[in-house]
Order: C-alpha cells, then sequence, then structure tokens
C-alpha cells in the first residue's frame, strides 16, 4: 500500500471520512460474527475501498460521502460519552491501528497486497465485488499477510457463522478494509495523540458531514 497514489490533505474532515471508513468496517465484522450476516451496502462499499489503488481523493475512495453515512453515524456513537461506546467495536478499531502501524514497516507485504488487490481488481470486473471468489482472494491476502503480524485479532462470535467459509472470508476482507482506512487515516494526519486531542472535533465533524446528507 506503500505506492497508493493519493493526494491526501492532513485535515479533520478527511481524517473523519477516514475513521467512518474503519468504524463502518469494524461494524459489518461484528454483524457478520453474531449474526451471519451484515448490510450490503455497507459490505460493498468498505470492499471497495481495498481497490481504489489509485485516487487523488478522500472521498472517492468511498464512493461518495453517502456511501460512509452509516460509518459517520457509529463514528458519532463511539466518540460520544463513556455508555454509548460499544467496547467491541473499540476494540477492534485499536488493533487495526496498531496492525496497520506494524505492516506499515512491511515492505514486501505490502508489494504482495498491493499486487493481490489488483488481481481482486479485474475479478471484480468480470464476477462482480462481492462474488465468493472475489472475496476469498482477498480473504487470502488477509490471511497470507496481515494474520503473520503479532498479535493476531480474534474476533469473537456465534462459532456456527465464524465456521462459514463464506461468512470467515467477508470477516477477513472487512478486515484489511479496515486496515486500508486505519492507512488512510494516517495519511490524511491522523494520529494516536492526535485522537486523543481531537475527539470533539472529530465526533462534531462526523455529525456536521452526517447532517449534509439529511
Amino acid at each position: 500500500m506503500r505506492k497508493y497514489t493519493l493526494i491526501m490533505i492532513k485535515n479533520i474532515t478527511n481524517q473523519t471520512i477516514a475513521l467512518a471508513g474503519l468504524t463502518l468496517a469494524v461494524q459489518s465484522v461484528c454483524n457478520l460474527a453474531k449474526t451471519g450476516t451484515t448490510d450490503s451496502d455497507d459490505l460493498e462499499a468498505c470492499l471497495a475501498s481495498l481497490l481504489k489503488i489509485n485516487s487523488d481523493d478522500v472521498v472517492e475512495v468511498y464512493g461518495g460521502l453517502d456511501k460512509l453515512k452509516r460509518g459517520f453515524s457509529l463514528l458519532d456513537r463511539q466518540l460520544g460519552p463513556s455508555d454509548s461506546v460499544d467496547t467491541e467495536m473499540a476494540r477492534y478499531a485499536a488493533a487495526l491501528v496498531y496492525l496497520e502501524g506494524k505492516f506499515r514497516r512491511e515492505g514486501s507485504m505490502q508489494k504482495s497486497i498491493r499486487s493481490g488487490l489488483e488481481r481482486a481488481t479485474l475479478q471484480s470486473a468480470h464476477f462482480g465485488l462481492t462474488h465468493e471468489n472475489v472475496l476469498a482472494n482477498i480473504a487470502d491476502l488477509y490471511q497470507n499477510n496481515i494474520s503473520q503480524i503479532n498479535p493476531r485479532i480474534m474476533v469473537m462470535g456465534e462459532p456456527r457463522h465464524l465456521e462459514n467459509s463464506l461468512v470467515a472470508n467477508k470477516i477477513r476482507a472487512l478486515l484489511l478494509a479496515g486496515i486500508r482506512s486505519a492507512w488512510l487515516w494516517r495519511q490524511c494526519g491522523g494520529s494516536k495523540m492526535g485522537f486523543l486531542w481531537n475527539r470533539r472535533k472529530l465526533r462534531e465533524e462526523a455529525k456536521r458531514l452526517l447532517h449534509t446528507m439529511n
């Protein structure tokens, strides 16, 4: 992912968009693990962001702000009072940000994933973005690369769903999409310290962006 030709402006708006993408991916993972299903539009928005290898606009990565409507709403809640925070979602998001930081130092792994995503882009043009073959190949990229970085993310849910190969592939693909959003967040100037300092501003921006779609 080092060679993504994204021209990023480091500001709160773009950081908020990337965090909404991360939050949407995490929520979709939770849904799949617990119920075996998730919103198809949310799934497509997250997967599409993985295949936007060449883009010069943060919004374009997700296919438009409207694709992240649920993500902004979830982010607003996650940045609110402690009693509104979904701790499981927060744990997954923090784990993905941590893994992204380690992945950032793995040059050969980045090349491997980039090549795989280029193949997936061609494949999706033929089969469709959410076809099981496309999902399986993206999931393999996560399994063969990101899963080799410790500590591995342990997704909790119903065994009957987690043991379903299609559900498992969707979850792995979404985790990779979450790392993509974490990478984008850093490109936009995001940092752990900045997140703590700007928590209120990020929530206000999520509310503002959500309001533009209502």
